[in-house]
């Protein structure tokens, strides 16, 4: 019942998905687990980091910029205006409720974010550290 091949490095991580990503909180609303990293070049989902998506931002981590501009970039990432840090302000290990989504849809454009910023997704892995 396996997939074949060596596998990744965490053996369920393909049996799982993003699942462990996020929580469901209610009929339209889930927590998600968020690892940021502010004062990035730019602001930008780039795959997940252990349990969490991580997301990169440009704005610095003074006065809560850093978490507005992540707020500001899942809002625009699944859709929902409706974002609220719920755990995690002063740590880049943070928790946002994001209310107002269709489960099956938050789940695909979770898929999607983490597939395309994923470092390492296509031929160009093969070139990682190359001059």
């Amino acid at each position: 019942a396996g997939s074949g091949g060596r596998g990744p490095k965490d053996p369920g991580a393909r049996r799982r998905g993003v699942d462990e990503l996020y929580m469901p909180a209610g009929d339209d609303a889930v927590v998600l687990s968020v690892h940021v990293q502010p004062g990035a070049g730019r602001t930008a989902v780039v795959g997940r980091h252990g349990t969490a998506l991580k997301i990169r931002v440009a704005a610095p981590p003074e006065g809560g910029r850093a978490n507005d501009a992540c707020a500001a970039l899942l809002s625009e990432t699944f859709g929902t205006a409706q974002v609220e840090l719920v755990g995690g302000g002063g740590s880049r290990s943070k928790r946002y409720r994001l209310e107002g989504v269709d489960g099956d849809e938050f789940r695909r454009r979770l898929e999607r974010a983490v597939a395309e910023g994923a470092p390492g997704q296509g031929p160009g892995n093969r070139q990682t550290g190359l001059r």
